[in-house]
C-alpha cells in the first residue's frame, strides 16, 4: 500500500459473468476521502463497489482494498475485508423481527465480538454518531426511512471501517431528508473514514460538491467536473 491509499485499482478490468463491464481502471482512494460516484444506469458503479469489498474477483490488473491484494483474495479472506468496509445499500436491509439493538448486536456477533459489554457499548457509541441513541429499543417499522437509513450507517460503522460504500444511500429518501444524511456521511468522512456515495441525484452533488468519479461508455473517469 502506497502513503493513505485505501483504495487503489490499476488497469482492472471488471467483468460481470463473462461480459466485461468497465476496462483498464484505475482509480485511487484516501484516507477521509469524500467521492461521487456517478454515472447511468447499468454504466458499472456497482460493479465498481463489487470489485472493492470482494463481491467480484480481479482477474486483470493489480487492486488493492483496505490492506487486501484483491488479484488474489482467498474466499476465506472475504469477511476479513468486509469488516474493514461498511456498506450501505438504498433498500435498509435490516432484519425486520429486531430491535435496532438486535439488528447491531447481530453484525457484531457475526464479526466475532463476544464481549457483552463491549458490544453494548458499541453500539451506543455508533448510534450516537448517527443522532439515534434514543431509539435503541425501536423495531425498524417503527422508524422513518431517513432513521432507518442512520440506522444502517451506524450499523456499517460498527467495526471502524477504513471506507464506506453507500450505493444510492438516499434513492428512497425525501430531499430534506436525503440532505441530512449526506451531511452525516460528510462528518464521518471528515473524521478519517473515506466515503464513497454512488447516486444519481445530481441536486445532492451540487449542494454537497466533492471529488466525482464517473463511470461512462465502459470506462472510469476520474475527477470529472458537472455542469
Amino acid at each position: 500500500m502506497i502513503g493513505n491509499s485505501i483504495i487503489k485499482l490499476n488497469n482492472v478490468d471488471i467483468f460481470q459473468q463473462k461480459h466485461l463491464v468497465l476496462s483498464n481502471v484505475n482509480l485511487h482512494i484516501d484516507k477521509g476521502d469524500f467521492v461521487w460516484l456517478i454515472g447511468q444506469t447499468g454504466s458499472g458503479k456497482s460493479s465498481l463497489l463489487k470489485i472493492i469489498y470482494g463481491d467480484l474477483a480481479v482477474t486483470s490488473g493489480t487492486g488493492h482494498a483496505c490492506g487486501y491484494e484483491l488479484s488474489k483474495l482467498a474466499s476465506k479472506e472475504i469477511p476479513y475485508l468486509r469488516r474493514k468496509l461498511g456498506i450501505v445499500f438504498q433498500d435498509f436491509q435490516l432484519l425486520t423481527d429486531r430491535s435496532v439493538e438486535q439488528n447491531l448486536q447481530f453484525v457484531l456477533r457475526a464479526t466475532g465480538w463476544t464481549d457483552k459489554q463491549g458490544i453494548a457499548d458499541r453500539i451506543l457509541d455508533c448510534l450516537e454518531k448517527v443522532g439515534l441513541r434514543s431509539k435503541l429499543k425501536k423495531m425498524p417499522h417503527e422508524l422513518s426511512g431517513g432513521e432507518q437509513q442512520r440506522v444502517v450507517i451506524a450499523r456499517a460503522l460498527l467495526n471502524n471501517p477504513e471506507i464506506i460504500l453507500a450505493d444510492e444511500p438516499t434513492g428512497n429518501l425525501d430531499p430534506d431528508t436525503s440532505e441530512e444524511i449526506v451531511l452525516l456521511l460528510k462528518q464521518i468522512s471528515q473524521m478519517g473514514t473515506a466515503v464513497v456515495i454512488a447516486t444519481h441525484d445530481y441536486h445532492i452533488i451540487r449542494t454537497f460538491p466533492s471529488r466525482i468519479i464517473k463511470c461512462e461508455n465502459g470506462k472510469v473517469l476520474e475527477d470529472v467536473q458537472i455542469a
